[in-house]
Protein backbone atom coordinates (compact mmCIF):
# COMPACT_ATOMS: atom_id res chain seq x y z
CA UNK A 1 0.00 0.00 0.00
CA UNK A 2 1.50 3.42 -1.01
CA UNK A 3 1.32 6.08 1.59
CA UNK A 4 -1.11 9.13 1.21
CA UNK A 5 1.24 11.93 -0.62
CA UNK A 6 1.21 14.91 1.97
CA UNK A 7 -1.64 17.92 0.59
CA UNK A 8 -0.93 20.75 3.25
CA UNK A 9 1.19 22.24 0.49
CA UNK A 10 -1.18 21.97 -2.05
CA UNK A 11 -4.10 23.08 0.29
CA UNK A 12 -2.42 25.77 0.94
CA UNK A 13 -2.11 26.87 -2.81
CA UNK A 14 -5.95 25.92 -3.82
CA UNK A 15 -7.87 26.14 -0.88
CA UNK A 16 -8.86 23.14 1.69
CA UNK A 17 -12.27 23.31 1.30
CA UNK A 18 -11.69 22.83 -3.23
CA UNK A 19 -10.12 19.46 -2.14
CA UNK A 20 -12.93 16.75 -2.44
CA UNK A 21 -11.04 13.68 0.56
CA UNK A 22 -11.66 10.16 -0.70
CA UNK A 23 -13.53 11.27 -3.65
CA UNK A 24 -15.28 8.28 -5.44
CA UNK A 25 -14.16 7.59 -8.77
CA UNK A 26 -16.54 5.06 -10.09
CA UNK A 27 -19.57 7.57 -11.02
CA UNK A 28 -17.18 9.55 -12.89
CA UNK A 29 -16.44 7.18 -15.14
CA UNK A 30 -18.41 5.28 -17.66
CA UNK A 31 -17.21 1.85 -16.53
CA UNK A 32 -18.35 2.34 -13.06
CA UNK A 33 -16.18 0.69 -11.60
CA UNK A 34 -13.30 1.79 -9.28
CA UNK A 35 -11.81 2.71 -5.76
CA UNK A 36 -11.47 6.52 -4.50
CA UNK A 37 -9.19 9.33 -5.28
CA UNK A 38 -6.89 10.83 -1.89
CA UNK A 39 -8.07 13.95 -2.96
CA UNK A 40 -10.16 15.77 -5.99
CA UNK A 41 -10.37 19.07 -7.80
CA UNK A 42 -12.78 20.80 -9.91
CA UNK A 43 -11.47 22.72 -12.48
CA UNK A 44 -14.62 25.29 -13.65
CA UNK A 45 -12.42 27.41 -15.65
CA UNK A 46 -9.54 27.77 -18.04
CA UNK A 47 -7.55 29.60 -15.05
CA UNK A 48 -7.98 26.96 -12.62
CA UNK A 49 -7.49 23.78 -14.95
CA UNK A 50 -4.31 25.70 -15.86
CA UNK A 51 -3.16 26.92 -11.71
CA UNK A 52 -4.18 23.36 -10.49
CA UNK A 53 -2.10 21.63 -12.92
CA UNK A 54 0.46 23.93 -11.96
CA UNK A 55 0.13 23.54 -8.58
CA UNK A 56 0.29 19.79 -8.53
CA UNK A 57 3.50 19.89 -10.60
CA UNK A 58 5.03 21.91 -7.91
CA UNK A 59 4.01 19.83 -5.19
CA UNK A 60 5.61 16.53 -6.98
CA UNK A 61 2.02 14.33 -6.01
CA UNK A 62 1.10 12.27 -8.75
CA UNK A 63 -1.74 13.66 -10.37
CA UNK A 64 -4.68 12.07 -12.95
CA UNK A 65 -6.87 14.68 -14.99
CA UNK A 66 -10.23 13.50 -15.91
CA UNK A 67 -12.95 13.78 -17.77
CA UNK A 68 -15.93 12.20 -18.85
CA UNK A 69 -14.07 9.21 -17.59
CA UNK A 70 -14.40 7.28 -20.92
CA UNK A 71 -11.86 4.20 -21.92
CA UNK A 72 -10.58 3.90 -18.66
CA UNK A 73 -10.28 1.50 -16.02
CA UNK A 74 -9.75 2.64 -12.52
CA UNK A 75 -7.91 0.49 -10.08
CA UNK A 76 -10.02 -1.23 -7.15
CA UNK A 77 -7.37 0.31 -4.70
CA UNK A 78 -8.29 3.77 -6.18
CA UNK A 79 -5.67 6.70 -7.38
CA UNK A 80 -3.10 8.01 -4.80
CA UNK A 81 -2.72 12.15 -5.61
CA UNK A 82 -4.82 14.18 -6.78
CA UNK A 83 -7.21 13.72 -9.52
CA UNK A 84 -8.09 17.31 -11.32
CA UNK A 85 -11.72 16.80 -12.91
CA UNK A 86 -11.84 19.14 -15.79
CA UNK A 87 -15.10 21.09 -16.12
CA UNK A 88 -13.78 23.64 -18.49
CA UNK A 89 -17.13 24.70 -20.34
CA UNK A 90 -18.29 27.47 -22.98
CA UNK A 91 -18.94 26.92 -26.16
CA UNK A 92 -18.00 30.32 -28.51
CA UNK A 93 -18.44 31.03 -32.56
CA UNK A 94 -15.89 33.51 -33.02
CA UNK A 95 -16.74 32.68 -36.81
CA UNK A 96 -19.23 31.43 -38.68
CA UNK A 97 -17.83 28.00 -39.37
CA UNK A 98 -15.65 28.17 -36.40
CA UNK A 99 -16.61 26.67 -32.99
CA UNK A 100 -14.03 26.89 -29.57
CA UNK A 101 -15.21 24.60 -26.56
CA UNK A 102 -13.80 24.20 -23.31
CA UNK A 103 -11.60 20.68 -22.61
CA UNK A 104 -14.79 20.12 -20.45
CA UNK A 105 -17.32 20.11 -22.67
CA UNK A 106 -19.40 17.01 -23.65
CA UNK A 107 -18.78 16.47 -27.27
CA UNK A 108 -21.96 14.43 -27.13
CA UNK A 109 -24.72 15.65 -26.54
CA UNK A 110 -23.44 19.63 -25.85
CA UNK A 111 -21.36 20.74 -28.78
CA UNK A 112 -22.85 18.56 -31.24
CA UNK A 113 -26.10 19.82 -30.54
CA UNK A 114 -25.01 23.59 -30.53
CA UNK A 115 -23.41 23.13 -33.86
CA UNK A 116 -25.75 20.93 -35.61
CA UNK A 117 -28.17 23.58 -34.58
CA UNK A 118 -26.23 26.20 -36.72
CA UNK A 119 -26.43 24.22 -39.79
CA UNK A 120 -22.60 23.33 -38.89
CA UNK A 121 -21.46 19.78 -40.20
CA UNK A 122 -18.04 17.78 -38.93
CA UNK A 123 -18.47 17.08 -35.37
CA UNK A 124 -22.38 14.79 -35.53
CA UNK A 125 -20.25 12.01 -36.63
CA UNK A 126 -19.59 11.53 -33.78
CA UNK A 127 -22.46 11.66 -31.61
CA UNK A 128 -23.57 9.05 -29.18
CA UNK A 129 -19.64 8.48 -28.52
CA UNK A 130 -19.17 9.70 -24.41
CA UNK A 131 -16.46 12.27 -24.44
CA UNK A 132 -15.23 15.82 -23.84
CA UNK A 133 -13.49 18.06 -25.55
CA UNK A 134 -9.99 17.35 -24.24
CA UNK A 135 -10.80 13.76 -23.81
CA UNK A 136 -11.33 12.94 -27.63
CA UNK A 137 -7.96 15.06 -28.11
CA UNK A 138 -5.76 12.92 -26.00
CA UNK A 139 -7.64 9.90 -28.26
CA UNK A 140 -8.16 11.15 -31.44
CA UNK A 141 -11.44 10.54 -31.02
CA UNK A 142 -13.24 8.52 -34.06
CA UNK A 143 -15.90 6.54 -35.38
CA UNK A 144 -16.57 4.21 -38.48
CA UNK A 145 -18.95 5.64 -40.24
CA UNK A 146 -21.58 2.53 -41.67
CA UNK A 147 -23.67 4.38 -44.03
CA UNK A 148 -23.29 3.25 -47.99
CA UNK A 149 -20.47 5.74 -49.64
CA UNK A 150 -18.90 6.71 -46.34
CA UNK A 151 -17.73 3.57 -44.50
CA UNK A 152 -14.53 5.09 -43.66
CA UNK A 153 -13.09 5.96 -39.66
CA UNK A 154 -13.68 9.44 -39.76
CA UNK A 155 -10.90 11.14 -36.87
CA UNK A 156 -11.81 14.22 -35.18
CA UNK A 157 -8.13 15.63 -35.72
CA UNK A 158 -9.48 16.58 -39.24
CA UNK A 159 -11.89 18.78 -37.96
CA UNK A 160 -9.41 20.48 -35.34
CA UNK A 161 -8.10 23.53 -36.55
CA UNK A 162 -5.71 25.12 -33.22
CA UNK A 163 -5.72 24.67 -29.59
CA UNK A 164 -5.07 26.44 -26.19
CA UNK A 165 -2.71 24.19 -24.31
CA UNK A 166 -0.60 24.40 -20.96
CA UNK A 167 2.58 22.88 -21.90
CA UNK A 168 4.20 20.61 -20.08
CA UNK A 169 7.20 23.31 -19.21
CA UNK A 170 4.27 25.49 -17.72
CA UNK A 171 3.37 27.61 -20.53
CA UNK A 172 0.12 29.05 -22.43
CA UNK A 173 -0.24 29.05 -25.68
CA UNK A 174 -2.17 28.09 -28.91
CA UNK A 175 -1.19 25.22 -31.44
CA UNK A 176 -1.94 24.18 -34.39
CA UNK A 177 -3.35 20.77 -35.37
CA UNK A 178 -0.03 19.77 -36.39
CA UNK A 179 1.22 20.29 -32.84
CA UNK A 180 -0.68 17.14 -31.67
CA UNK A 181 1.33 14.56 -34.43
CA UNK A 182 -2.27 12.50 -34.28
CA UNK A 183 -2.40 9.04 -34.90
CA UNK A 184 -4.89 6.45 -34.49
CA UNK A 185 -5.77 6.70 -30.95
CA UNK A 186 -2.75 8.75 -30.11
CA UNK A 187 -2.14 12.34 -30.14
CA UNK A 188 1.08 13.97 -29.15
CA UNK A 189 -0.59 14.13 -25.39
CA UNK A 190 0.40 10.42 -24.73
CA UNK A 191 3.74 11.38 -24.71
CA UNK A 192 4.15 14.91 -23.29
CA UNK A 193 2.19 16.14 -19.92
CA UNK A 194 1.15 18.80 -22.58
CA UNK A 195 -2.70 19.59 -21.40
CA UNK A 196 -5.88 21.05 -23.12
CA UNK A 197 -7.82 24.26 -22.16
CA UNK A 198 -9.55 24.41 -25.47
CA UNK A 199 -10.12 23.45 -28.66
CA UNK A 200 -11.39 25.51 -32.28
CA UNK A 201 -13.28 23.13 -34.55
CA UNK A 202 -13.82 24.30 -38.59
CA UNK A 203 -16.23 23.11 -39.52
CA UNK A 204 -18.78 23.15 -42.97
CA UNK A 205 -21.87 24.16 -43.26
CA UNK A 206 -25.11 21.84 -44.75
CA UNK A 207 -28.88 21.90 -43.93
CA UNK A 208 -29.88 20.58 -40.36
CA UNK A 209 -31.83 17.90 -41.79
CA UNK A 210 -29.33 16.12 -43.73
CA UNK A 211 -26.72 16.27 -40.99
CA UNK A 212 -29.04 14.39 -38.58
CA UNK A 213 -29.81 11.88 -41.03
CA UNK A 214 -26.48 11.19 -40.91
CA UNK A 215 -26.41 11.57 -37.37
CA UNK A 216 -29.55 8.61 -37.14
CA UNK A 217 -28.01 6.21 -39.02
CA UNK A 218 -24.47 6.42 -36.79
CA UNK A 219 -26.57 6.04 -33.50
CA UNK A 220 -28.39 2.49 -34.78
CA UNK A 221 -25.53 1.75 -35.76
CA UNK A 222 -23.70 2.03 -32.27
CA UNK A 223 -27.14 0.63 -31.20
CA UNK A 224 -27.03 -2.90 -33.07
CA UNK A 225 -23.12 -2.89 -32.09
CA UNK A 226 -22.53 -1.20 -28.12
CA UNK A 227 -23.92 -1.54 -25.09
CA UNK A 228 -26.51 0.85 -23.72
CA UNK A 229 -24.45 2.81 -20.82
CA UNK A 230 -27.02 3.33 -18.60
CA UNK A 231 -27.77 -0.33 -18.15
CA UNK A 232 -24.63 -1.85 -19.20
CA UNK A 233 -21.90 0.48 -18.07
CA UNK A 234 -18.34 0.05 -20.56
CA UNK A 235 -15.32 1.72 -21.19
CA UNK A 236 -15.48 1.62 -25.27
CA UNK A 237 -13.44 -0.95 -27.13
CA UNK A 238 -11.18 -2.53 -25.05
CA UNK A 239 -7.76 -3.43 -27.61
CA UNK A 240 -6.48 -1.47 -29.87
CA UNK A 241 -7.46 -2.08 -33.93
CA UNK A 242 -5.97 -5.18 -35.56
CA UNK A 243 -5.69 -4.14 -39.86
CA UNK A 244 -8.02 -6.05 -41.41
CA UNK A 245 -8.71 -8.65 -38.86
CA UNK A 246 -10.36 -6.85 -35.81
CA UNK A 247 -9.64 -7.86 -32.21
CA UNK A 248 -13.19 -8.08 -31.66
CA UNK A 249 -13.56 -10.63 -34.04
CA UNK A 250 -10.38 -12.65 -32.97
CA UNK A 251 -11.77 -12.92 -29.90
CA UNK A 252 -14.85 -13.94 -31.18
CA UNK A 253 -13.31 -16.96 -32.74
CA UNK A 254 -12.02 -18.00 -29.91
CA UNK A 255 -15.41 -18.60 -28.46
CA UNK A 256 -14.85 -15.93 -25.72
CA UNK A 257 -18.09 -13.82 -26.32
CA UNK A 258 -20.42 -13.66 -23.59
CA UNK A 259 -18.02 -14.96 -21.31
CA UNK A 260 -18.41 -13.87 -17.59
CA UNK A 261 -15.97 -13.57 -14.71
CA UNK A 262 -17.50 -12.46 -11.34
CA UNK A 263 -19.94 -9.05 -12.02
CA UNK A 264 -17.99 -8.18 -15.54
CA UNK A 265 -18.64 -9.94 -19.36
CA UNK A 266 -17.77 -9.85 -22.54
CA UNK A 267 -20.12 -8.22 -24.31
CA UNK A 268 -22.60 -10.59 -26.62
CA UNK A 269 -22.86 -8.47 -29.47
CA UNK A 270 -19.27 -6.83 -29.82
CA UNK A 271 -16.24 -9.51 -28.16
CA UNK A 272 -13.89 -6.25 -28.09
CA UNK A 273 -16.12 -4.72 -24.93
CA UNK A 274 -16.80 -5.78 -21.81
CA UNK A 275 -19.57 -4.29 -19.62
CA UNK A 276 -20.45 -4.13 -16.10
CA UNK A 277 -23.16 -6.52 -14.89
CA UNK A 278 -23.43 -4.82 -11.95
CA UNK A 279 -20.86 -4.54 -9.16
CA UNK A 280 -17.77 -5.52 -11.10
CA UNK A 281 -14.42 -4.96 -9.98
CA UNK A 282 -11.63 -3.75 -12.08
CA UNK A 283 -9.57 -7.00 -10.83
CA UNK A 284 -13.01 -8.99 -12.85
CA UNK A 285 -12.35 -6.94 -15.85
CA UNK A 286 -8.46 -7.69 -15.32
CA UNK A 287 -9.46 -11.38 -15.23
CA UNK A 288 -11.02 -11.32 -18.53
CA UNK A 289 -8.57 -8.89 -20.30
CA UNK A 290 -6.04 -11.43 -19.33
CA UNK A 291 -7.69 -14.32 -20.65
CA UNK A 292 -9.14 -12.85 -24.54
CA UNK A 293 -5.12 -11.72 -24.67
CA UNK A 294 -3.92 -14.97 -23.71
CA UNK A 295 -6.49 -17.29 -25.84
CA UNK A 296 -5.36 -15.08 -28.47
CA UNK A 297 -1.93 -15.36 -28.83
CA UNK A 298 -1.83 -19.18 -28.13
CA UNK A 299 -5.08 -19.83 -30.73
CA UNK A 300 -5.06 -16.98 -33.34
CA UNK A 301 -1.17 -15.68 -32.93
CA UNK A 302 -2.21 -12.00 -32.33
CA UNK A 303 -1.36 -9.98 -29.63
CA UNK A 304 -3.72 -7.57 -28.24
CA UNK A 305 -2.74 -4.08 -26.64
CA UNK A 306 -4.93 -2.56 -24.86
CA UNK A 307 -6.91 1.05 -25.57
CA UNK A 308 -7.63 1.99 -22.37
CA UNK A 309 -5.80 3.77 -19.64
CA UNK A 310 -4.96 1.63 -16.88
CA UNK A 311 -5.50 3.95 -13.64
CA UNK A 312 -4.52 3.61 -9.76
CA UNK A 313 -3.96 0.77 -8.19
CA UNK A 314 -4.48 -2.61 -8.73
Amino acid sequence: MVDIPDFSKLECILGPERLEIDAPLAPLTTFRIGGTADRMFRARNADELASSVLAVRETGIPYFLLGKGANILVGDGGFRGLVIRCEVDGIDFPETTLVRAGAGVETYPDLIEATVTRNLAGLHHFVGIPSTVGGAMWQNLHFLSPAPNRERTIFIDEIVESAEILTEEGNRCIVDRDYFEFGYDYSILHSREDVVISVDFRLTQAPENEIRKIMSENIEWRKSRHPDLQINPSAGSIFQKIEGIGAGRLIDECGLKGKRYGNAQIFSRHANVIVNLGGATASDVRTLINLAQETVAREQGYDLIPEITFVGEF
